[in-house]
């Protein structure tokens, strides 16, 4: 990969694989600690992890400029510190006999808005850093140790809690920060950044989102992405409450039906550069974005029992080997249609989106539950997702997109002459 794509990628692939793993071995670690140690009701844990990443998400809309305009890498090490300086607060005021609630939604703040800002950074990076078709192959890359880090991680970290206790896996993901630090560090050559404009700030701001509304692939490409994502993240808590409440699955069943199938990432982001050489990008990414829209709603025929658990695993694995394989492209598309200079603030503002509208469709959700019963509500998510794939763009529209920005890139070429 080194000798492929360049050093300076196998350090940053190293910074990701390594917080990427932290993360996924500390899930549910925060709702573990307001539950067991802080003794928290269960609308005080849904608020943790709803109104955490949401009003993280507030708090970075001014990051995308500020990232923009100041080099990446230097950025990318202040974020992780600052999420390692956050986490590392936890095990010490739990030491400390001080671990409060309010203390956890604080970190959870932070370390959200800092996420939101290393994504930014990073993606801005990797533009600049990989280019051509190798693109492709480098977010395949990052999308494969995204899914293997989300099967192994979860498993492992409820070991470890076991053995050691709640406060362990928070440890582990604050050090992960601190390696992945160290391994931004290590990249060599020159960085990216966009001089400040004579435009206002509050331009600035909306600046990312002005031009995904513009971009006709890109406005259809967001609206998709973050729909999709935020139907498929509502039914998580739902199907924990009717998997361990319900059903009576044990929690290594638990565990099983959702880090088994994780593995199909890997597989479907391994096939994606493939597929796309012999079938086409659009073909391969509207075939990918169709059928991840119908599997989900299998799981309106989960029944408790053996046959339960099978049901979750096949759906699950189907849907996540055709998210591996649309993720990179899908990624590789938004960032070849978004110019070196605006990245940064358009990665943020897809962030800051993406993350809202999870909360939001989260908490509608829970209500929908309450009302209908879980069961229903994921049936009912499932109905929504759907009709998601009716904002993929068309092939004509990429074309002609296509031919704008090999048009504009022509003229500043030119112009840069």
């Amino acid at each position: 990969m080194r000798d492929r794509i360049g050093a300076g990628f196998g350090w940053l692939w190293s910074a990701y694989t390594v917080s990427t793993y932290g993360t996924w071995l500390a899930f549910g670690a925060f709702p573990l600690l307001a539950v067991q140690v802080l003794d928290a009701s269960a609308f005080a844990v849904s608020l943790l992890e709803a109104a955490g990443p949401a009003v993280a998400a507030a708090v970075a809309v001014p990051l995308g400029p500020w990232v923009e305009h100041r080099p990446k890498r230097p950025v990318m090490i202040a974020m992780d510190l600052l999420r390692f300086a956050a986490l590392v607060s936890v095990p010490v005021a739990y030491g400390l006999g001080l671990l409060s609630y309010g203390q956890l939604l604080v970190v959870a703040v932070v370390c959200g808005s800092a996420g939101i800002a290393f994504t930014a950074a990073s993606g801005a990076y990797l533009k600049h850093l990989v280019h051509g078709d190798r693109l492709l192959v480098a977010n395949g890359r990052f999308e494969g140790t995204a899914w293997v880090a989300t099967a192994a991680g979860p498993p492992l970290g409820g070991a470890l809690v076991g053995l050691l206790g709640p406060v362990v896996t928070v440890t582990v993901d604050a050090v992960s920060y601190l390696l992945s630090a160290l391994a931004v560090r290590r990249i060599r050559g020159d960085d990216v950044t966009t001089p400040r404009s004579g435009g206002t700030r509050a331009v600035d701001v909306l600046a990312g989102w002005r031009f995904i509304h513009h971009d006709p692939v890109l406005r259809r490409l967001f609206l998709n992405s973050v729909l999709v994502n935020g139907l498929i993240t509502a039914t998580v808590p739902l199907l924990a409450v009717l998997l361990l409440g319900g059903y009576g699955f044990p929690a290594w069943q638990y565990g099983l039906a959702f880090g088994l199938p994780a593995l199909g990432g890997f597989v479907g982001a391994r096939l994606s550069p493939r597929l796309v050489r012999r079938h086409g990008l659009h073909r391969v990414m509207t075939a990918s974005g169709w059928l991840r829209s119908v599997f989900p709603l299998g799981l309106a025929f989960l029944r408790p029992g053996v046959t339960g658990l099978v049901t979750v695993i096949v759906v699950e694995a189907l849907l996540i080997v055709c998210m591996g394989v649309f993720n990179p492209i899908f990624a590789t598309e938004r960032l070849r249609r978004t110019p070196r200079d605006r990245a940064a603030r358009v990665l943020g503002a897809w962030s800051v989106g993406n993350r809202l509208t999870q909360a939001a469709l989260t908490a509608l959700w829970g209500v929908l539950a309450t009302v209908v019963g879980p069961l229903a509500a994921i049936t009912v998510s499932g109905g929504f997702l759907l009709a998601t794939p009716l904002l993929l763009p068309r092939a004509a529209l990429m074309r002609s997109a296509a031919s704008g920005v090999d048009a504009s890139a022509a003229v500043t070429v030119h112009s840069a002459r």
